[in-house]
């Protein structure tokens, strides 16, 4: 082989090497409603490993909870005796928390275990809402005290209640969990909301970059640590649902929302639930990653064609 040539398919095994794979992640959307529920009352909160979604719906008799199987099947729950239910977590082994109300207009959480209730109350609150569960059952929620102040809380297995409060904050939402005890949720400072990540006492806030100022929520969190909620933009009532992967924020927008979408829910798979708004209400819906096929790298296909096409004509030269 000549030095030319040799050059040439030196060049030639250059450019496929430097074929890099891309990929590039979108989403597939599936709207949820709940059927036979009033148009435009559906709202979806938590996923789980398996895929199974829950949240709720209001119809004629008043607002009820739904799980959603891999399927597409539902199933309604209510909390028996309750004027409303409303899940919003469920975690690997199907255990449902959320909060319901009670005949006298009293709000109190509750974990659902295949069917069997039980009340979730912090001593001596005024209200109480449970809204997040991880696979060892520990749950997060918040409660109201005697002042109507906010504070975050963690029931370990035992029943035994933590309070969390984010240093500093007016009110704190504890909203997510996952296996490695790391906590999401939202503290007010007024005039304005921001979200947190809570491990093991640390916490770290949590602002969406380029959001209207004090408008970012952190609503749930998988086994992975990636974080979703909703933050406004600079325009006023638009709202949109995000991803925080290690510091790198994804918007997510559900297709014809109008005004808002928040992102509630994160599974290990990465799919997303929440909700969203349109001309005929809320709607729930399921984000799925999807993965497209690999794309060639073009920065090395542009600093590698002058290259080959120097090399050819140098080949010509030579030859002649």
């Amino acid at each position: 082989m000549s030095r030319i040539s040799a050059l040439l398919a030196f060049a030639a095994g250059l450019l496929c090497s430097s074929v890099v794979p891309v990929a590039a992640a979108t989403y597939s959307f599936t709207t949820i409603d709940m059927p036979g529920a009033n148009t435009g009352s559906t709202r979806a909160f938590g996923i789980n490993t398996t895929g199974q979604i829950v949240g709720f719906f209001a119809n004629s008799t008043g607002n009820h909870g739904f799980l959603r199987d891999t399927a597409g099947g539902f199933t309604t729950i209510d909390m028996p005796g309750a004027l409303g239910t409303f899940p919003a977590g469920i975690n690997a082994a199907g255990q449902i928390v959320g909060n319901f109300v009670d005949s006298s207009g009293g709000r109190h959480g509750f974990l659902d275990t295949a069917g069997t209730f039980t009340t979730i109350d912090m001593l001596g609150a005024a209200s109480t809402a449970a809204r997040g569960i991880n696979a060892a059952g520990q749950i997060v929620g918040f409660y109201s005290d005697s002042s109507n102040v906010f504070h975050g809380f963690l029931r370990d297995t035992a029943g035994t209640f933590t309070t969390i409060d984010r240093p500093g904050a007016d009110s704190t939402f504890a909203l997510g969990i996952n296996a490695a005890g790391q906590i999401v949720g939202q503290f007010n400072v007024s005039p304005g909301t921001h979200g947190f990540l809570d491990t093991a006492g640390t916490f770290t806030t949590i602002d969406v970059p380029g959001a209207f100022p004090g408008s970012t929520t952190a609503q749930g969190i998988n086994d992975a640590g990636q974080i979703v909620g909703g933050f406004s933009d600079n325009t006023v009532g638009n709202g949109h649902g995000f991803l925080d992967t290690a510091g790198t924020f994804t918007t997510i927008d559900a297709p014809g929302a109008i005004d808002f979408t928040i992102a509630e829910g994160i599974n290990p798979a990465g799919q997303i639930v929440g909700y969203f708004s349109n001309s005929t209400g809320f709607h729930g819906f399921l984000a799925t990653p999807v993965v497209l096929a690999a794309v060639p790298e073009p920065t090395s296909l542009v600093l590698l064609g002058p290259g080959l096409v120097g090399l050819a004509v140098l080949a010509r030269r030579r030859l002649r």
